[in-house]
């Protein structure tokens, strides 16, 4: 008996064996490839693209990007926003077009969330040979400038003959819908194969359903977790990314509830608490609180869920100070879970928190040890109220006044966005998170052209959400790109775009470690041929108005505040922009150091005193063996 087949293209065949993959947890179905990106050359146009034309958009919906990295970082917003249960795929030519996509693959598996890169690749029959922007190796003639991809990728495969796509694609789908392994996966695919007919089994495009398992903790394993916390005088939790992938802010309200230990989240966790909870006590690490820096510096047992514990977070390993502190990793990695030796709980956040839960039941750390926490978290409060605040509300807003202004104007349902620049460190100190989803900080790869295609890949995963970027200037010069999709598509972002002049955030860092701001100001050259005259003239609140967008212009407090109350009353892309003052800035010290190497020798005195500053500070740090 024959099996029923069907002929098709390779393309074809890719686009219907994608629109019916599902994941499915606790009940709730997603589809897995909600749609995909596309800008077309002659490396996918007769291929993919006329595929995606044939099918069209009830099978496969399409989505114009303007620029290749850009629509990853959209694949990402929607992918992270809708906790990776469901994500998009982007397809390129070959050349410029598929290395365009390297910054974007390696800030999804940086950030462990899944993207589905469909690059096209060079002739696999080699009849073309060399073609157009084909790069040709001497000595190893099967390499193309897709191989850039592969460190970048969780998965990689060229698929030269049409058959190898079965495989090929079960495993892409599989490493995509695994929480564990999910990252950037690549399908490289020769633009011949893609235009190659070939007889598919029927069953490969039958639909099929990735279950996201949610493993419960070894119960030897949690045995140890449980005494160790039992234990502990001064534990401290620190939330990362893995709470909110697995929907466990409500495991970990219960847990924290029942305990009284206390919280600080990444950059990636916060808002794992509401920022109302008592026990949540804000960011951690270089940009964190005074309050959680000082009760990490004190803690005896740290206790990760799902973080990755970047040097951001342990202060380049000067934070943790406690000669016998330890540790206890809960993550659904191996790999994060062992990290600075800890004692590991390998399984699905939610899961282990709940059964942590269970398991301490009748234990609660000390009323001191609640009291001194608290104490400290009602100060950091009034820290914040103050850089929030304005004496004056018709002088020019410092950043974290907008940040005060803006935090009036949000709901409980608003995301607000960002990635890069010296706005990550005052929103991780500073902002009052209302709801898991909330606080959208691309901190694993910082990468600056993230914010506004990742506002438009979270508008499309949730609609009626409104939507911030937040972007300087230096950010907004790199990729503005896709405002003009947003228009396009209508769809309703709100842009505040910061003018300051140059790399703020770099530029304090340089000044810090001797550099003395060199070349971080946007301004014309002077006589000596620095760039220290006059501000350059760019305007760009005109260059968002002549994309498409709608612009607000805001000079003082008080405008900035009615500028962003229209934003978020319009169903139009909206840009506020607004130039703050960077004489006068309002943002907090940090309160934990972060290794950014000094010269060792310098003739100029700041490198020189920062040296001594650096060694001070190295002095710290520790390796948790």
């Amino acid at each position: 008996m024959s099996t029923p087949t069907r002929r098709l293209t390779v393309a074809q065949a890719l686009v219907r064996f994608l629109s019916v993959q599902y994941t499915e947890r606790d009940g709730v179905r997603h589809r897995l490839i909600a749609g995909t990106w596309g800008i077309f050359g002659h490396g996918n146009v007769a291929g993919l693209g006329q595929a995606l034309l044939e099918a069209g958009e009830n099978v496969m919906p399409f989505h114009q990007g303007r620029n290749e990295q850009s629509m990853v970082h959209a694949a990402v917003g929607h992918a992270r926003h809708l906790d990776r249960l469901s994500a998009q795929a982007v397809t390129t030519s070959i050349g410029p077009g598929a290395t365009n996509l390297v910054t974007g693959a390696a800030l999804a598996t940086i950030n462990r969330i899944p993207v589905l890169l469909l690059p096209g690749d060079y002739f696999a029959t080699r009849a073309a040979d060399p073609l157009l922007q084909q790069l040709e190796h001497p000595t190893e003639a099967d390499v193309s400038v897709n191989d850039t991809l592969r460190p970048v990728s969780r998965y990689f495969d060229r698929v030269t003959r049409p058959e190898a796509l079965i495989p090929s694609a079960l495993n892409a789908m599989r490493i995509l819908a695994d929480p564990a392994e999910t990252g950037a996966v690549t399908l490289a695919l020769p633009q011949d194969v893609q235009a190659e007919a070939y007889d598919w089994p029927e069953e490969f495009f039958a639909e099929r359903v990735w279950r996201v398992r949610r493993p419960a903790p070894d119960p030897v394993e949690l045995a140890a977790a449980v005494a160790a916390i039992r234990a502990a005088e001064r534990p401290l939790i620190v939330a990362g990314g893995g709470i909110h992938h697995s929907k466990a802010e409500e495991a970990l309200k219960a847990l924290v509830d029942a305990t009284g230990i206390p919280v600080a989240s990444t950059q990636a966790g916060k808002g794992s608490l509401r920022h109302d909870h008592p026990a949540d006590l804000g960011g951690i690490g270089h940009t964190g609180t005074a309050v959680s820096d000082d009760l990490a510096r004190t803690a005896d047992l740290v206790i990760g869920v799902g973080t990755r514990y970047t040097d951001f977070t342990t202060a380049s390993g000067t934070l943790f100070r406690k000669p016998d502190v330890r540790f206890l990793n809960l993550n659904i990695t191996g790999f994060d879970a062992h990290k600075l030796a800890a004692r590991t709980l390998v399984c699905d956040a939610r899961a282990g928190l709940e059964a942590l839960t269970r398991e301490l039941s009748g234990h609660r750390v000390s009323s001191a040890y609640e009291a001194e926490y608290r104490t400290g978290k009602e100060r950091w409060e009034r820290v914040v109220d103050a850089a929030f605040s304005a004496a004056d509300e018709n002088a020019v807003p410092t950043q974290t006044q907008l940040l005060g202004a803006l935090d009036a104007v949000v709901g409980e349902d608003d995301v607000v966005i960002n990635a890069a620049g010296s706005l990550p460190g005052d929103l991780h100190k500073l902002w009052r998170a209302r709801g898991p989803r909330q606080y959208h900080l691309e901190y694993g790869y910082s990468c600056m052209g993230y914010e506004i295609p990742a506002a438009i890949g979270v508008q499309q995963a949730g609609p009626d959400t409104p939507v911030w970027a937040l972007v300087g200037d230096g950010t907004y010069l790199m990729m503005p790109t896709e405002i003009v999709t947003a228009v396009q598509e209508g769809l309703p972002i709100n842009l505040v775009l910061i003018q300051n002049h140059g790399y703020a955030s770099i530029g304090g860092l340089s000044e810090t470690v001797g550099g003395e701001r060199f070349g971080t100001a946007y301004r014309y050259r002077a006589a000596d041929g620095t760039f220290s005259g006059a501000p350059l003239p760019v305007d760009l609140a005109a260059n968002a108005g002549s994309l498409g967008m709608d612009v607000l212009r805001a000079k003082t407090v008080r405008e900035l505040r009615e500028a962003l109350a229209a934003a978020r009353a319009s169903d139009r892309p909206t840009c506020v922009y607004v130039e703050t003052d960077t004489v006068n800035p309002a943002a907090p010290p940090t309160e934990a150091w972060w290794d950014v190497p000094v010269a060792e020798v310098a003739s100029r005195e700041a490198a020189s005193t920062a040296r001594e500053e650096y060694d001070r500070q190295v002095a710290d740090r520790r390796r948790h063996l």
